[in-house]
């Protein structure tokens, strides 16, 4: 079976020559392979596609993809948006009394999933022409575990509600206050529970447009809560949030599952693991299609996806194995030459929070992570050290060059990718360095045409981590830069900051609450104490097996690790193993 599939988002005739029609071998042999759409856009015929791929190579956007897949899978396909669109293959079951995680790459259908089971799409399978019924939806999945799901759904007899990715979009389309929001939500009668659990009472009055990402998130969760829905769908809940948050909200969603049927979409891993009893995972080409897979143990469904292979599918979806250090990294023996010492730093806010930062030193080659709770100082500690804010008193001392990627992105310029990223870099956005080192790893090429008001959250994260590993600097201080990002682009993004770092000699502070992503690029841990917005204190930095301990030790979690992958595991809270760990003093790794 061949699917060609045009990228939409990427294909503009006004950019090219159609040069996929005209090197196409069958096109030149005077065969309608080719027709346009309304927009000038082309439509390929895959009955007449030969498979030369000829067109892929030659499209200066690349925009066109052809691929073979298993002819069996013609009987597979659940819904395409279109002539030459994105296909979805298979689906999940409907696991009751579970949380069920959808596990997978950023555009290979988890989405589409999420909205067939919410009933915002009625799958087509592949017909996209003909307006798709329920009556033939029913009549695809009699005599299976689907079936009885989809005729309540049909028959609205389930009703369903979703936890949107996007939550820092929500004052966009919601105004007022938290509590605004939150009363309008309420179908439990539940409110002042639930206000209570999440500890959102301080909240209450504030407006949604003055919230933080973190708080955005726990409240949209929140609200989520208050729905009274026979499933609910919980998309990334844990972005923005910190570890304790995480852990939290996962418990708050199992809890759920005891009554209702609950969907997860999430790239922590840690967090997945801990949440979810039943993995899905997804994969395929972004954008163009998308595979179910057979349903697996969380365990073991991530364990599958860290090494890269699917057994039982007998399917490869990455060309290498994703393995994590048991034992605490050595130290470097000499330290480098110092680019940054901060002393004695206190920064006193009007709300009342006070951050202090007694000292620390950032060395050239080495990487330090930064972590603790949110609102706690970390973010404000980074803004010290790049120069946005001044403090009451204290020494920042720079004998460097710093390159600053906030927490928050925001791409206020128009136009496309490249025009964006050769006005922040200029000359050096077309060195080989960049182009070889940063653009290609973090898969920008394919995206360099895309308008940036176009871009989805975890494409505006990339390029904007682009823009600062692309700036020539002694030191590069990120802030949550795996924030949006699915759980392979993490792991590339961790990889591509070590290169850069390592190959320019240069120092790195990294502020994140993914607990792997933390792990695969620290050489160093800052770690911050204190009450959440009250007051902060930045202690070290330690090496990694005393800054595991010292940050896990507070928030009061202890880890074990997975004997095939060394992957960093949750333990359930006075388990065995977690009394076991708290009386060794070891949190995180064997000792």
């Amino acid at each position: 079976m061949r699917l060609a599939v045009i990228l939409r988002d990427r294909c503009n005739p006004s950019q090219c020559s159609y040069e996929c029609m005209n090197f196409c071998p069958v096109y030149r042999n005077n065969e309608d392979i080719f027709s346009l759409d309304h927009k000038g856009k082309p439509i390929i015929s895959e009955s007449l596609c030969i498979g030369c791929g000829i067109c892929v190579h030659k499209c200066p956007l690349d925009a066109v993809r052809i691929i073979n897949v298993a002819d069996d899978m013609r009987e597979d396909i659940i819904h395409q948006y279109g002539p030459n669109a994105f296909r979805l293959f298979r689906l999940p079951s409907v696991h009751r009394n579970s949380v069920v995680g959808l596990l997978g790459a950023n555009g290979v259908g988890k989405t589409t999933v999420v909205n067939i089971f919410s009933g915002k799409i009625i799958p087509n399978f592949g017909d996209f022409e003909s307006e798709p019924s329920w009556d033939r939806v029913l009549e695809r999945f009699a005599g299976t575990a689907l079936y009885s799901y989809f005729k309540d759904l049909a028959d609205g007899r389930i009703k369903t509600v979703v936890k949107p990715q996007y939550v820092d979009l929500i004052p966009r389309y919601y105004k007022g206050t938290v509590r605004d929001l939150l009363e309008r939500a309420d179908e439990t009668g539940k409110l002042d529970v639930i206000v209570e659990e999440f500890g959102l009472k301080n909240l209450l009055n504030r407006n949604l447009t003055k919230l933080s990402g973190g708080e955005l998130q726990l409240i949209t969760i929140a609200a989520t809560f208050l729905k009274d829905a026979d499933f609910y769908f919980f998309d990334e809940p844990s972005s923005y949030l910190d570890i304790v948050k995480r852990l939290f909200v996962a418990r708050k969603i199992r809890e759920l599952s005891e009554h209702a049927n609950v969907f997860v979409v999430e790239h922590d891993l840690a967090v997945l693991d801990f949440l979810a009893d039943i993995v899905y995972i997804l994969y395929g080409e972004p954008g163009a299609f998308g595979v179910v897979s057979n349903p697996r143990h969380v365990r073991n469904a991530i364990n599958a996806f860290l090494l890269g292979y699917l057994d039982s599918e007998n399917v490869r979806i990455r060309d290498y194995e994703i393995m994590f250090e048991v034992r605490p990294p050595k130290a470097q023996e000499e330290p480098g030459e110092v680019l940054l010492e901060f002393k004695d730093i206190h920064v006193k806010f009007e709300s009342g929070f006070v951050l202090e930062a007694p000292g620390g030193m950032l060395y050239r080659g080495e990487i330090v992570g930064v972590v603790g709770p949110n609102a706690i100082g970390k973010t404000t500690l980074v803004r010290v050290l790049a120069g946005e804010i001044t403090p009451e008193r204290g020494m920042v001392s720079v004998e460097a060059t710093i390159s600053y990627k906030p927490q928050y992105v925001k791409i206020e310029e128009s136009g496309t990718v490249e025009d964006y990223l050769m006005g922040i870099l200029g000359i050096e956005y077309t060195s080989g360095f960049f182009q070889n080192e940063i653009l290609h790893p973090l898969g920008l090429k394919k995206i360099l045409h895309k308008d940036v008001a176009n871009l989805s959250g975890g494409e505006t994260q990339l390029v904007a981590i682009a823009a600062c590993l692309g700036k020539p600097a002694d030191i590069y201080l990120l802030d949550e830069p795996s924030a949006y990002l699915d759980a392979s682009q993490r792991m590339e993004v961790s990889k591509v900051i070590k290169r850069i770092i390592e190959k320019r000699k240069a120092s790195g502070l990294i502020v994140d609450h993914d607990i792997y992503f933390i792990d695969m690029i620290s050489d160093l841990l800052l770690v911050f104490t204190g009450e959440p917005g009250v007051h902060g204190r930045a202690n070290g930095p330690y090496d990694l097996h005393r800054g595991m301990n010292e940050f896990l030790r507070n928030i009061g979690i202890t880890f074990r690790r997975d004997p095939d992958t060394g992957r960093p595991r949750v333990n359930k809270p006075g388990s065995k193993l977690d009394r076991e760990q708290k009386i060794k003093g070891e949190y995180y790794y064997i000792a």
